[in-house]
């Protein structure tokens, strides 16, 4: 396929320059700082594992209905995967068998959207961390920056798309809830605004403390995430990551981009540039047919 030089130039001139300042291209959201992100506070002493927040994902987004013999069951870790963007696992514990809901965080300060090179990967105005297909060049940087290995690619499909919960951010942007949230039986989920559910969580740790585990996953872990978890039992007992960093991912980089060497810079956008130029022809090839 023939590539348009001109746009590939241009792409390539732009994007070198971005990384060279490292400033994403095109970059005009406000910081997390200056947002009031949506959320979800999930608590784990209040879900049964029902799984009802899976089965209505699925639907949602019309995914494979869940298997019904798949279920949780201590010592065997469900992961997501591009067929479900939300898992319920089971861990037995110091206070007894505790449910624990996985699913992206929702990064205040997304890794995947930091690496990704044609911001497919965004975080989006109102919190949500969604994926969009036609900005997406493949390259899979989001999945190996994930700190939490969320991104999730249709490796079967022979037009792949990136996988991973969005929050369901159309509903967001209707003025709706989750499909989770709207739907657990025992109101383990609860959506509002991060302000919101943070003093909420704090709330619940103070009022019962000796049912609450004193630490709210997600308040700081990676800079803070939109998804924010309460326990009974010390985080690790559930699988959680906690040797994540309090400080943003995105963040080590910030004065370390000009110090790569040119050659460092240039490959990704030329590859970006490639990418853009032929989205270009191709679209001016289906224009004369």
């Amino acid at each position: 396929m023939k590539i348009n030089r001109l746009n590939f130039l241009r792409v390539l001139g732009l994007t070198g320059v971005s990384l060279a300042i490292g400033k994403p291209l095109n970059a005009s959201q406000k910081k997390s700082s200056d947002t009031e992100f949506y959320g979800i506070l999930y608590d784990s002493t209040r879900c049964v594992g029902c799984q009802e927040c899976e089965i209505v994902c699925a639907k949602e987004h019309g995914l494979p209905e869940p298997d019904s013999k798949d279920m949780p069951m201590a010592g065997v870790k469900r992961k997501t995967n591009e067929n479900r963007r939300s898992v319920i696992n089971a861990y037995e514990t110091s206070v007894g068998e505790v449910y624990a809901k996985k699913q992206c965080m929702h990064c205040n300060e997304p890794a995947c959207d930091a690496a990704c090179l044609t911001q497919a990967m965004h975080k989006t105005y109102e919190g949500p961390v969604i994926w969009r297909g036609d900005k997406c060049m493949g390259c899979r940087y989001c999945m190996i920056s994930c700190p939490f290995d969320v991104p999730k690619f249709e490796y079967q499909s022979t037009n792949p798309k990136i996988v991973k919960c969005t929050m369901c951010y159309e509903r967001v942007k209707e003025g709706k809830i989750p499909v989770c949230a709207e739907n657990c039986p025992a109101e383990a989920i609860v959506f509002g605004t991060r302000r919101e559910l943070l003093k909420e969580a704090r709330k619940r740790i103070v009022e019962d403390p000796d049912l609450y585990y004193d630490h709210i996953y997600g308040e700081q872990e990676a800079g803070g995430t939109s998804f924010l978890y309460l326990s009974p039992v010390p985080f690790e007992e559930l699988g959680f990551k906690t040797n994540i960093q309090n400080k943003s991912y995105p963040s080590l980089t910030k004065g370390f981009i000009s110090a790569i060497a040119p050659v460092d810079i240039l490959l990704p956008a030329a590859l970006l540039g490639i990418h853009e130029a032929t989205k270009s022809n191709k679209k001016n090839t289906e224009d004369e047919l």
